[in-house]
């Protein structure tokens, strides 16, 4: 009886301690589960109420990082930019800016060059990155790429520069020039050559303020406010009337030809400049004896018809680095030439700006020796009128062209050319 008590009493405190070691063992498992682990500081949960409604809406890149510098929440655009890589940052100086605030509580913000996500090669990335604490375990950052911003003030100092220039050259001609009237005040013929000279440099100097203040009012005014619909047989009409006498100086040939009777929308005066400088182009850079042909015709595009009005020219052409650049403001192909006709630069800049504020384009196709074609592309006149309210304007500080996608003769042989002497 003894023995049988003694082991009942053994498997009653073991069966006690038993129990006691499954509660401990439940609490402690319970305690483990209600601990925040790293896996779960990754979840939205994690976030203050709110801020990850405010991050999906920002234009700014966002990253959010924890204690362990994980990234426990990015937005598309900080992908893109390639900040975040394997859920972590990747950016060195953005990743010891966000522990530095993380120790000492402080905001930071720096401007940085990245190199470009892939190849690496080709322009920076140019971005302003600010650091700020978000809670007490979080840090917030914001990336705002400025690699835009950089190149318009970029195109801003060297249009300054090259305005400066172009100023400086028939100013410093005409200072030069009336030391020399002085100087020569005894020799009549002298005087006579002089003269003539300054003359020319004074007509220069005024076709380039003229140009600027035309490329401003192109830039700065709406088209669209004083829009009426205009004849293209006009506008053409116009523009050789205006290169008759240097396309006759040259014994050029100037054909009008294509769709008789066509319409488009916009600013009158506008328009008639920016296919004057087209023609004007085309004379002034085609040699002697050769033809300079205009022609229009109707374009149907969804959303409403179009009218295209190409100029072709026996040019010297137009090569294929050139013709990224010369819609530039002051670009010009052959300076030389330029000097010799009294071109600026600005030519193409406005008629690339009156395209591009009337809702159309301006396009170019071109070979060395062949000659050039370039189309003005256009809506027509009772065509959805919208649908250039409607078209972005072209940023005004940007240089790049739209070229066309093939080159073409615009519509084959002039048809039935009317030849205007």
């Amino acid at each position: 009886m003894d023995v049988n008590a003694a082991v009942a009493a053994a498997a009653a405190i073991a069966g006690v301690l038993t129990g006691v070691i499954a509660m401990l063992a439940f609490r402690f498992s319970e305690r483990e589960q209600k601990r925040p682990t790293r896996t779960s500081l990754h979840t939205d949960p994690v976030l203050p109420p709110g801020v990850d409604t405010v991050l999906s809406v920002l234009r700014s890149s966002a990253v959010v990082l924890d204690e362990a510098d994980a990234v426990v929440k990015a937005s598309s655009a900080a992908y893109a930019l390639g900040l975040v890589r394997g859920g972590k940052l990747s950016i060195e100086p953005m990743l010891k800016m966000a522990r530095d605030t993380r120790r000492d509580g402080e905001i930071r913000q720096v401007e940085l060059d990245l190199p470009r996500r892939g190849t690496g090669r080709g322009e920076a990335l140019a971005v302003s990155a600010r650091v700020a604490p978000l809670g007490s375990r979080l840090v917030l950052l914001l990336v705002e790429d400025l690699t835009e911003a950089r190149r318009i003030e970029a195109v801003r100092r060297d249009f300054v520069a090259n305005v400066s220039h172009e100023l400086k050259t028939p100013v410093g001609a005409l200072s030069l020039l009336s030391e020399a009237v002085m100087g020569a005040s005894d020799d009549p013929e002298a005087v006579e050559r002089f003269a003539g000279r300054m003359q020319i440099e004074a007509t220069r100097l005024t076709n380039l303020v003229q140009e600027l203040i035309d490329l401003s009012r192109v830039q700065n005014d709406d088209p669209l406010e004083d829009a009426e619909p205009v004849r293209v047989d006009e506008l053409v009409a116009e523009a050789v009337d205006r290169c008759r006498h240097q396309a006759g100086t040259k014994q050029i040939t100037m054909a009008a030809g294509g769709t008789a009777d066509l319409r488009v929308w916009g600013n009158r005066g506008q328009l008639a400049a920016a296919l004057g400088n087209l023609v004007e182009n085309a004379v002034n850079y085609s040699p002697a004896r050769t033809r300079v042909g205009i022609a229009a015709r109707r374009v149907t595009a969804p959303g409403g018809d179009h009218i295209e009005i190409a100029v072709t020219d026996q040019g010297i052409g137009i090569s294929d680095k050139d013709k990224e650049r010369i819609f530039e403001r002051f670009y010009r192909v052959d300076p030389a030439r330029s000097r010799q006709t009294g071109g600026t630069g600005l030519g193409l800049a406005i008629v690339k700006h009156v395209a591009a504020s009337h809702g159309g384009e301006v396009t170019v196709w071109s070979s060395e020796g062949q000659g050039s074609t370039f189309t003005l592309r256009l809506p027509e006149a009772g065509a959805s009128r919208d649908r250039a309210a409607q078209h972005p304007d072209l940023d005004v500080e940007d240089g790049q062209p739209h070229t066309d996608r093939s080159p073409y003769e615009p519509y084959g042989p002039l048809p039935a050319p009317e030849v205007l002497p």
